[in-house]
């Protein structure tokens, strides 16, 4: 490959994870001065921030009437998999898998609440499994946007408005960069380290009238652990609904969370998210689109991410090389960008064909996406000559 040279200018924020994701900008360790440290969650003032949050994040996703927030541990995986213990189990269940988190809800599904009328829909890694197969007679489970692919649903319109079943989809990586029509989710989970750049271990669980009804009519027949358990020898616990938590949270994590949310009001809610997201996408596919030797994983243009976006080699000559040596050259280009503090963690995720994996979400400068470009193209320069040397 021809002599590329070394880029003068570096991102001003090198840091493209895929989760946990950038802090909003600006962001320093003095948003967190008034976190309610010290003190019981359980306090009036632990309460009350906790219901904050609940409240704003109603507010800026402008959820309609009678849909419920709780904040529940575990992060996404464990907001999931709650809605998962607490809801199925009622009617047969359909579950798409395109991505790693889509199959870890099959494996719970299968293996674990070894659900007895079960039908899944996969697809290998690039593609979306047929939609217009799915019965919604049925509960139906599935990720709008695959964080390790980077293949997301194009829109809701497959998704049936008089569904029996419950719809229940992980929207970790879509939340606030993809238009979502909430009417047609019953359970919608997130978490604070994706699209707002929060700090982990906490998820969001949203809930929609049908959904609650659900959870108020059905006790499902396996054990539920204590820390997923929404309902009681009384009935259902409504005060999750109201900020109260079911184990300790981080009052740390929740003030940074607040933060966050506050950030995003700031700049025009969820149509500025979703603008911010689209502009950095934009920006890195065309990128993608004049370079030869990276094109998406996703094959669908219509089912390319906006944040997560995958990328794989296709160089002919690395193309026909074996998956070890695309993924030493995949090593050999992080090693260099993170010397050079150019960006962070940006891989492609473990089990993926060795590419590239660039977080494009609204926390994320477009100026920094700008900048990270001719890097790339320097460091595949770089790592090619050294892993052709090497052979």
């Amino acid at each position: 490959m021809p002599k590329i040279l070394k880029p003068k200018t570096t991102p001003e924020r090198p840091f493209f994870s895929s989760g946990p994701c950038a802090k909003r900008p600006g962001w320093r360790p003095d948003a967190l001065s008034n976190a309610l440290v010290g003190r019981s969650h359980r306090s009036a003032e632990g309460r009350e921030r906790l219901k904050l949050a609940v409240t704003r994040t109603h507010e800026l996703l402008r959820l309609p009437s009678g849909y419920e927030v709780a904040i529940v541990p575990g992060s996404d995986t464990g907001a999931f998999e709650m809605a998962m213990w607490n809801l199925l189990g009622q009617r047969g269940v359909d579950v798409l898998a395109w991505d790693v988190f889509g199959r870890n809800w099959l494996r719970d599904a299968t293996s674990e609440l070894k659900l007895a009328d079960l039908r899944t829909f996969e697809a290998e890694p690039g593609y979306l499994p047929d939609l217009g197969q799915v019965d919604f007679s049925r509960d139906v489970l599935f990720t709008w946007n695959g964080t390790t692919t980077g293949v997301r649903v194009p829109d809701a319109n497959w998704i049936a408005s008089d569904r029996d079943g419950l719809v229940m989809c992980d929207a970790t990586s879509a939340l606030l960069a993809e238009e979502i029509d909430f009417r047609k989710i019953d359970v919608l989970t997130y978490s604070w380290q994706k699209v707002l750049g929060g700090e982990g271990a906490h998820g969001m669980l949203i809930l929609s009238p049908r959904a609650l009804e659900r959870l108020e009519t059905h006790r499902p027949p396996w054990p539920v652990p204590k820390l997923f358990r929404l309902w009681n020898a009384d009935g259902v616990l409504r005060d999750v609904f109201e900020g109260v938590t079911l184990n300790t949270p981080s009052m740390l994590c929740v003030e940074d969370y607040l933060d966050a949310l506050a950030w995003a009001t700031e700049i025009g809610g969820l149509e500025a998210t979703i603008a911010r997201a689209d502009a950095n996408a934009a920006l890195l596919y065309d990128w993608i689109e004049r370079t030869d030797w990276i094109a998406p994983l996703a094959v669908d243009p219509q089912t390319r991410s906006h944040t997560s976006v995958a990328m794989r080699f296709v160089e002919p000559q690395l193309a026909a090389a074996s998956e070890s040596v695309r993924a030493d050259v995949m090593r050999a280009m992080v090693q260099l960008l993170e010397a050079e503090a150019a960006a962070f963690d940006i891989a492609a995720y473990r089990g993926m064909p060795a590419g590239l994996r660039i977080w494009c979400g609204a926390t994320v400068e477009t100026q920094d996406i700008a900048a990270l470009l001719p890097w790339l193209d320097w460091a595949y320069a770089e790592a090619r000559a050294v892993i052709a040397a090497q052979k």
